[in-house]
């Protein structure tokens, strides 16, 4: 099996100039740009990065909205300038998040009979519809006990894998996805993960490259047996627009969309 090497972790500067310079970095913008872009000028984000300026709360979320800095990423930056984190981190559990989880579980029952789940920034499942159980029908036991992680449930030996007819190709894509997100924000959790799954052995068949039928698909499909039938769908992930809280900022909603008509019929029936 080839192994896959994680990307390098940030930098662990604290203060919160070096902070802001490697997500500046990151993003691949000059003093000047950055400075167009937040209304101030080169000479002072030169002396915030390099800690002869102390910025203002107010200049240090302005920073932040114009380098797209991640919610939790934010109250990291707040801390390191000595100010108080802005966004809470509430559960999802909480009264406060009722209209929040009862909007979600609409929308996850309206995609029905097609499979929806929702997810937070460790992947781990926070909610699901009737589509999703379907699939999991065979997956091992021990990896639907609480917490259900989704990484975990497709790459596992005892899970998904070895019904992915392409799972070569569906392999790098999340991990690709994962290796995108650790190469954005600071997270040991995420990396374990990353670790971990990227570890799984191949199931029998998984160095294979799918093939198409000579037709090249609108996205990349994930082909999977289901009661004798290869189901193939097309994943699309969904995410809050200008979030307030590190909670709601990390959660998405995938929803798996499927990808020929086959799939729609068998979906579609009682039976399915």
């Amino acid at each position: 099996m080839t192994t896959v090497a994680a990307p390098a972790p940030p930098e662990t500067s604290t203060g919160v100039g070096a902070l802001l310079r490697e997500w500046r970095d990151r993003r691949r913008i000059s003093q000047l740009e950055l400075a167009l872009r937040a209304d101030s000028s080169a000479r002072h984000i030169s002396f915030i990065e390099t800690g002869r300026s102390r910025p203002s709360q107010e200049m240090v979320l302005r920073l932040a909205e114009h380098l797209d800095v991640p919610v939790r990423e934010r109250n990291a930056l707040l801390i390191a300038a000595g100010y108080a984190p802005t966004f809470p981190e509430t559960p999802l559990d909480d009264p406060a998040m009722d209209a929040l989880r009862s909007g979600l579980d609409r929308l996850l029952s309206g995609y029905e009979p097609f499979p929806a789940l929702v997810v937070d920034g460790l992947y781990t499942v926070q909610a699901a519809n009737r589509g999703i159980t379907m699939l999991l029908a065979d997956v091992d036991p021990a990896l639907l006990q609480p917490p259900l992680n989704a990484m975990r449930i497709t790459m596992h030996p005892g899970g998904l894998a070895p019904r992915i007819r392409n799972y070569l190709e569906w392999r790098e894509h999340l991990l690709g996805q994962m290796e995108r997100q650790l190469a954005l924000m600071r997270s040991a959790p995420l990396r374990a993960l990353y670790e971990e799954v990227s570890g799984y052995p191949l199931p029998p068949g998984g160095r294979e490259r799918a093939s198409f039928g000579g037709q090249t698909p609108f996205a990349l499909p994930m082909m999977i047996e289901h009661d004798g039938r290869v189901l193939s769908f097309i994943s699309t992930i969904a995410t809050f627009n200008t979030p307030m809280d590190v909670t709601v900022s990390e959660l998405a909603v995938e929803t798996f969309l499927p990808a020929d008509p086959e799939t729609v019929s068998y979906l579609q029936t009682p039976a399915g």
